[in-house]
């Protein structure tokens, strides 16, 4: 009986050991799931949780620094010399602008509070700006007359709109926005955009070598069809000159815009030219009747005015058609006038712009580049509300002859309107290129070749009205680059290869020699003059269907109206081509 006391006691020891040492096993196995907190841990995180709970929950204190710089950016500092220059130089403040240019409240700020922020320490983990210099570069997104664009505009008022004033990421983000979103954009210029300033070497502590990686984008959204126009609203220059030139269209404000490479103190040292102002380095009167900047406008506001109106015109992108709006202008409307513009003494001059603003749509004429390369006239406008180019020669200036600024001008006018999709009606009357030795000096060969090549190489469509001559290689250019032609012509037609001013002279040289030494080469030549002009009655080319068409000029409004109306029903197909690679605009 003693011994079953004392194995079962044994028992009950040993099984009270092994529940033990399981106890313990699974005390250490848990330990390493869930390990417990020493005090050392539980202190820190006492801590961090003190810490933090002096933060708002809600940000307000991170809202607070972003609110409270954005009051900073948004008004202008009386006291900054920069500002009042700005002001005496009779110009806008940079939020001034935006508000002129873009519909009421639409401006949305993108990097509202970039620039170089002075910090104020406020608490173990707070602070607040002491101080703010906002970049000098402005932009976002807003309308214009409805329409969704992105704009950049300079703030002249800090560092001149250098780069050490500037964020470079901000102007190269906005390019690259553009072709995401195939958004205009809109380039308010006053200053260098961000260029080059010697104290960037200072502040950076080395000297870089200059680099330009948002040209790269910039020349894709022109050749895309992306709209890029640019006002000159206080000096451009360099960067900020190049940015607003490689614009589809740009204009300058005469009071206060002027556009150089270099100001006067850098041109000074290097070519010794003293004492030049703004203006006679690079005013209006030199880059708005050279080509620099197309078009002139009286101040800011007659800048902006000529912006919107520009993008009416356009397009969003390449991938889209011309924005078509309702026309009150009868599409059918006559012009007996039109029938006696044309002089019948082929050597009196008439206003082609009274012809244009004849036909197409009431008030929708808007001339580009007119005080340059005047020998041609180019411009946008409407035919029944559905945008067009438009082309004509000038024959109040050297008689319509096309010299070298015309042949550029035009140029420039093709390559926009194919990368636009937009067609183009051309008045003709041209007698040739421009002869003599002011032509050749200035190459007009060589850019009429390049217009030609222009011609050849688009592929937007164009109606032909020949309103008067025709003649040699320029006219053979302008009405022969499509296949099949399309074209009419008012009974003024004149045409061959050469005029017959001097062309009577060089085919019959010997019989008017042999006509002088008996006295009567006047009368030969008169007689040569009317058998010529008897023989170029242009009915006689319809006869031969050499002209495929010759209409009453009264009727010119509904023969263009109703091509125009028949090259918007087939726009779909020019579009599909584009986005299938079959046709690549170019403009740059």
């Amino acid at each position: 009986m003693k011994d079953d006391d004392s194995t079962h006691s044994k028992e009950s020891r040993n099984g009270d050991s092994q529940s033990k040492r399981a106890t313990e096993r699974l005390n250490q196995v848990s330990s390493h799931i869930s390990p417990t907190e020493n005090a050392n841990q539980k202190k820190k995180k006492a801590n961090s949780k003190s810490t933090t709970s002096r933060l708002p929950a809600d940000y307000s204190d991170v809202l607070s620094q972003i609110d409270a710089l954005r009051a900073i950016a948004s008004k202008p500092d009386p006291n900054n010399r920069g500002y009042v220059r700005q002001k005496q130089a009779g110009k806008l403040w940079v939020r001034e602008r935006i508000e002129q240019l873009l519909d009421a409240g639409s401006f949305q700020e993108i990097g509202s509070v970039s620039g170089t922020v002075k910090w104020k320490q406020t608490g173990p983990m707070r602070e607040t700006p002491d101080a703010f210099v906002p970049s000098n570069n402005v932009q976002g997104m807003g309308k214009l007359r409805g329409r969704k664009v992105l704009l950049t505009a300079d703030d002249f008022s800090i560092r001149g709109g250098h780069a050490d004033g500037s964020t470079a990421g901000k102007t190269i983000y906005l390019e690259k926005l553009a072709i995401a979103l195939k958004l205009p954009v809109v380039k308010l210029v006053d200053g260098s955009s961000g260029g080059g300033s010697v104290t960037t070497i200072r502040k950076e502590g080395w000297s870089y070598l200059p680099h330009l990686p948002m040209f790269k984008h910039v020349v894709q959204q022109l050749n895309m069809g992306i709209p890029n126009l640019g006002a000159v609203v206080g000096p451009a220059i360099g960067l900020g000159a190049a940015r607003v030139v490689s614009c589809h269209f740009s204009v300058m404000a005469a009071d206060i815009g002027c556009l150089f490479n270099a100001g006067p103190k850098v041109v000074e040292g290097a070519t010794f030219e003293e004492d030049l102002d703004f203006q006679d380095l690079g005013g209006p009167m030199i880059h708005c009747t050279n080509g620099t900047v197309d078009n002139l406008a009286a101040n800011e506001a007659e800048c902006y005015e000529q912006l919107r109106t520009v993008l009416s015109y356009l397009p969003n992108s390449g991938n889209e058609a011309p924005p078509v709006i309702h026309c009150e202008d009868p599409e059918n409307r006559e012009d007996v006038g039109l029938r006696s513009i044309i002089p019948r003494r082929q050597t009196r001059m008439y206003s082609p712009r009274t012809i244009i603003l004849s036909v197409v749509d009431q008030g929708s004429w808007f001339e580009i580049g007119p005080l340059w390369g005047r020998t041609a006239i180019g411009g946008l406008a409407r035919l029944g509300g559905r945008p067009v180019g438009i082309i004509s020669l000038n024959c109040e200036v050297n008689g319509g002859a096309l010299d070298a600024a015309g042949s550029q001008k035009l140029e420039r006018l093709l390559k926009l309107c194919d990368v636009m999709n937009l067609p183009v009606l051309q008045f003709i009357d041209v007698p040739g290129y421009a002869i003599g030795t002011v032509a050749e000096r200035t190459a007009t060969m060589r850019w009429g070749v390049e217009l030609a090549k222009t011609y050849f190489s688009t592929t937007m469509p164009i109606f032909n009205v020949v309103t008067r001559r025709v003649f040699g290689v320029a006219g053979g250019i302008m009405i022969g680059s499509r296949d099949p032609v399309m074209q009419v012509a008012w009974p003024s037609g004149q045409w061959g290869s050469l005029p017959l001013d001097g062309g009577i002279e060089v085919g019959h040289r010997h019989e008017l020699r042999q006509a002088e030494k008996q006295g009567k080469k006047e009368e030969r030549y008169r007689e040569l003059e009317e058998e010529y002009l008897r023989l170029m009655n242009p009915v006689r080319t319809a006869n031969a269907f050499g002209i495929e068409e010759m209409i009453d000029p009264k009727d010119t409004r509904g023969v263009c109206c109703a091509w125009a109306r028949h090259m918007y029903s087939l726009m779909g197909e020019r579009l599909a081509d584009r986005q299938n690679g079959r046709i690549h605009p170019v403009f740059a």
